[in-house]
């Protein structure tokens, strides 16, 4: 049996989406159990598998995030990660603030020992049919060598331990694919990653992140959170220009009614409901942040993809790889 704890007040669409993602998450598993926290009124559910607890306060997307996490106590992010902290919980999701999920990840859940920047890992699908893990996606702005090669020390384990990919392949983003590519800190971390016992294939460009075929894309916080927004901005473009043109005319109109359903795998390719949430890895327990946009069906997804990630075991082996590091 799992338990996973929710941030029922996380989100654009926070409560009413979170709340309908649950219910679809036990009605789908008759074992799972949530602990949903939020503010009064904020659940009106009714479900064996799920304990709604009520809390005072919520973290606010403009609030700074780690005065929120150490002055909201008692909001509904906090009071979800500290169940993970106390053990009550063996996962936490949330769709909220980036910057105070992380926050409350590293002061409340704690981080591992031996892991100097945990990070924000985000599997993107792709046209190879298995997504890409690329990290990070923007805990931390400056980066150094050593924490490229923890980031993909902990993507490794987590890709084969969650994902089922044995002996995932590792590529470094990088300006181009030669080995001397890069500024000094993407040298110096590929040495490191060369003469790891690790699957690495060298550099890794990213205009190859939708047609690539290796497991995870390595690099510093500020490049690979401009790298998924600058993806996420794209799909969401290429989608409503494409409706706009066969909306265009009688002519169009007809066209897209033949290639509807080729035009919806297209569209399922590039969306991020699919792929539940970004994992926070170097952390002391499982921490999970779903997409501020989330709708129901990305809650769920994310509920899910946190029950794997607490049934895999992959943490335990994260802490024998890197707890003895300094």
């Amino acid at each position: 049996m799992v338990k996973i704890a929710v941030d029922l007040m996380g989100g654009d669409n926070a409560p009413e989406a979170v709340t309908k993602g649950i219910m679809e998450a036990v009605k789908d598993d008759g074992t799972l159990e949530i602990l949903a926290y939020g503010l009064e009124g904020s659940y009106n559910g009714d479900h064996p598998q799920i304990e709604f607890i009520e809390v005072t306060e919520k973290v606010e997307s403009e609030d700074d995030p780690v005065r929120a996490v150490r002055k909201k106590k008692d909001s509904s992010l906090v009071r979800a990660a500290k169940a993970v902290k106390d053990g009550e919980a063996d996962a936490c999701v949330s769709a909220g603030n980036t910057g105070a999920i992380m926050s409350a990840g590293l002061f409340v859940v704690g981080r591992l020992k031996g892991v100097e920047r945990p990070a924000i890992a985000s599997l993107i699908p792709n046209t190879s049919g298995k997504g890409i893990m690329l990290l990070d996606m923007g805990a931390n702005a400056d980066n150094k060598p050593k924490h490229l090669y923890q980031f993909a020390e902990m993507a490794s384990i987590y890709m084969e331990e969650i994902e089922g990919r044995k002996n995932p392949e590792v590529g470094l983003v990088n300006i181009g694919s030669e080995d001397n590519k890069g500024n000094e800190i993407t040298r110096a971390a590929f040495e490191l990653l060369q003469e790891s016992d690790l699957n690495f294939t060298g550099n890794f460009e990213t205009r190859d992140i939708i047609s690539g075929t290796i497991d995870i894309a390595v690099t510093d916080g500020f490049t690979g959170n401009i790298v998924l927004k600058t993806i996420e901005g794209t799909a969401k473009s290429m989608m409503t220009e494409i409706k706009d043109i066969f909306l265009k005319n009688t002519k169009n109109k007809l066209a897209a009614a033949v290639l509807k359903n080729d035009f919806g795998r297209v569209k399922d390719l590039l969306d991020y409901r699919e792929v539940g949430g970004a994992p926070l890895l170097g952390l002391d327990g499982y921490v999970l942040k779903a997409h501020g946009s989330s709708d129901a069906r990305a809650i769920h997804n994310a509920v899910r993809q946190a029950v794997r990630m607490a049934e895999s075991g992959a943490l335990e082996k994260i802490k024998a790889k890197v707890g003895g590091q300094s």
